[in-house]
C-alpha cells in the first residue's frame, strides 16, 4: 500500500506485546538496479535473526519466527516496489508497506514496533485531498507530496445523471432532494427543486449541478469528517463556485487546478496540487518553530529526553519536533517512571525518539519528523508541553 493513517498507526502500536521485529530498506523500482533489492533484503533479515538470538530464541526458532517475511523474496514481488520497503513481523501479526521513502537500511527488535521512520508520511509533509469535478465524474485523491491513491467512493453518485435519477419515463415524474445549507454544524434544511417530467428547472444546469454538489459533499463527508487536511478542487473553473455553495468541508482551498483534467493522471494532478498546499504545510512548520521557541521563552518547553519521554506518555506533550534517522536507545519504566538512556542498543532497548513521537501522536499532540538540522537548537528532539 501507498499512504498509512494515523488509524493504522495506531493498530501497529497496539499490537499484542511480545518481540516485535521492523524492518526498513530503500527499494529500487526499476531496470538493473532492481537486483539489488533481495541482497539487502537478505543481509536484513539475517540480521533480524542474529537480533532475535540475542533475545533469546534459537537459530532456528528465529527463521521461523521470520517465515512470513522470508516468503516475500520471489523475483515478481521485487519487481513492484516503491522508494522504500517496511516489515513489521511479530507473533501471528504480519505486514508490509511498499511506500514512498527513501528508507535508511534498519533492522530492530524491541517489544514493540520501531515506526519514526514512517513519521514523515502522517506529519510534516501532510495528506491532502482532491477532488475532481465535472458532470460526468468524480474522483476523490488522497495524496501526500510522495504518492497518491484514489478513494474507492461509496454512496456518491458517479455523475449528475445518476445523482439527479433522470429517467423520462419514471411513473412518478418528478422527485425531489432535500439539501443542507451552510456549514457543518448548520442543520438548517431547504426543499431542493424539483426534476423530471414538466420540471421548470430541468433545463437550469446550475442548478442541476448545485444538486448534484450537495450529494458529492453529503458523500464524500464520510472519508473526510473529522480531517484537517487542505481538499483541492480540479476540473473546469466555472465548477468551483457552484461546489463551493455546496460544501460544508471546512478546509476547502481557495485555489485549484482548472482545465479538463480528466485527460491528467493522477500522478500529475497530487504533483500540481502539491505546488499549491506545499506552502501551507511549511508555514504551519514555522509558525510551529516560533511556538516552541515562545514555549522555551516561557519554560513550558524542553529539549531533554529524560523530561520528555515520559511526558509524552502521559498526554503532556503538545508539539514535538524529532529526528528522523537519529536514535536514542534506552528504556522508560511508567510504573517507576524512571528512565535510562545508553550509548549503544543493548537487550530490551528501546527507540525513546520513536516512542516519544508515537505517544505524542496517540495523545493527540503534533509530530514534525524532521531532518536533524531543522529541530529547534538541533538537538534530537524538542518539545512543547500541555502544562
Amino acid at each position: 500500500m501507498s499512504l498509512l493513517s494515523i488509524d493504522e498507526l495506531k493498530n501497529l502500536v497496539e499490537q499484542p506485546k511480545g518481540l516485535c521485529v521492523s524492518i526498513y530498506m530503500p527499494t529500487c523500482r526499476l531496470g538493473q538496479e532492481t537486483q539489488q533489492n533481495p541482497i539487502r533484503f537478505k543481509n536484513l533479515i539475517r540480521q533480524a535473526e542474529e537480533l532475535l538470538v540475542e533475545q533469546g530464541l534459537t537459530q532456528s526458532e528465529a527463521g521461523k519466527f521470520l517465515q512470513p517475511a522470508h516468503e516475500l523474496d520471489d523475483q515478481d514481488f521485487w519487481q513492484h516496489q516503491n522508494n522504500g520497503l517496511a516489515i513489521f513481523v511479530a507473533d501471528g501479526v504480519f505486514h508490509y508497506y511498499r511506500l514512498p521513502l527513501n528508507f535508511a537500511e534498519l533492522a530492530v527488535v524491541t517489544d514493540h514496533f520501531h515506526l519514526k521512520p514512517l513519521l514523515p508520511l502522517l506529519t510534516n509533509d501532510g495528506i491532502f485531498y482532491i477532488l475532481s469535478l465535472s458532470q460526468d465524474q468524480i474522483q476523490l485523491l488522497e495524496c501526500t507530496r510522495y504518492d497518491v491513491k484514489e478513494i474507492e467512493l461509496e454512496d456518491v453518485p458517479k455523475n449528475m445523471d445518476e445523482a439527479l435519477m433522470y429517467d423520462e419515463t419514471a411513473k412518478e415524474g418528478q422527485f425531489r432532494i432535500n439539501t443542507t445549507r451552510g456549514g457543518t454544524n448548520n442543520s438548517f434544511q431547504r426543499s431542493g427543486s424539483y426534476h423530471g417530467q414538466g420540471s421548470p428547472d430541468r433545463d437550469n444546469i446550475k442548478t442541476d449541478l448545485l444538486q448534484f454538489f450537495f450529494l458529492v459533499d453529503r458523500g464524500i463527508q464520510k472519508y473526510l469528517r473529522g480531517k484537517n487536511a487542505p481538499l483541492v478542487l480540479t476540473g473546469v473553473e466555472y465548477l468551483f463556485p457552484i461546489y463551493r455553495e455546496a460544501n460544508t468541508y471546512p478546509h476547502l482551498v481557495e485555489e485549484g487546478i482548472t482545465g479538463n483534467t480528466k485527460i491528467s493522471t493522477p500522478e500529475e494532478l497530487q504533483s500540481e496540487a502539491w505546488q499549491i498546499v506545499e506552502p501551507m504545510f511549511s508555514q504551519a512548520q514555522q509558525e510551529a518553530i516560533a511556538y516552541y521557541q515562545e514555549s522555551a521563552a516561557a519554560q513550558r518547553a524542553s529539549t531533554d529526553i529524560k523530561e520528555t519521554v515520559p511526558a509524552a506518555y502521559y498526554g503532556r506533550v503538545e508539539q514535538l519536533f524529532v529526528a528522523v534517522g537519529v536514535q536514542q536507545w534506552g528504556n522508560f519504566d511508567p510504573q517507576n517512571n524512571s528512565i535510562e538512556l545508553h550509548p549503544e542498543p543493548e537487550t530490551g532497548d528501546e527507540d525513546l525518539l520513536d516512542s516519544a513521537a508515537v505517544q505524542t501522536i496517540l495523545n493527540g499532540g503534533t509530530v514534525y519528523a524532521v531532518e536533524p538540522e531543522k529541530v529547534p537548537d538541533r538537538a534530537p528532539l524538542a518539545a512543547v508541553f500541555r502544562y
